[in-house]
């Protein structure tokens, strides 16, 4: 009887607890989202779901789909017009670090 008692209260006990590694990943969540993201702005950017596959072969399919397929419905709803997405990657012209802030002098005197 008290082996019982023993199990069930340690069963109760560890049911409270946060146990690390037990729950789910949250990275498989961030890349769920990540993807979702993607879609949605393909989808606002005027590119198909196909060519949205091709661009972003590492992200999952079908959350790619389930973004387009919201902001599809929500650019339906509210009647907004996609932006035509353009095809070459913007690079920064200047990287801004902490030793060359806008400014200030790069000499000290």
């Amino acid at each position: 009887m008290t082996f019982r008692l023993l199990i069930l209260s340690l069963a109760l006990f560890l049911a409270g607890c946060d146990i690390p590694g037990l729950g789910p990943d949250p990275r498989i969540a961030l890349r769920e989202a990540e993807a979702k993201a993607i879609g949605g702005g393909c989808r606002h950017g005027l590119r198909s779901v196909e060519a949205c596959y091709g661009l972003n072969g590492g992200a999952s399919k079908a959350a790619i789909f389930a973004g387009w397929k919201d902001m599809d419905q929500y650019m339906r709803d509210n009647k907004i017009e996609g932006v035509r997405a353009s095809e070459e990657r913007i690079e920064p012209k200047e990287v801004i670090t902490e030793k060359s802030l806008p400014g200030e002098s790069s000499s000290k005197s």
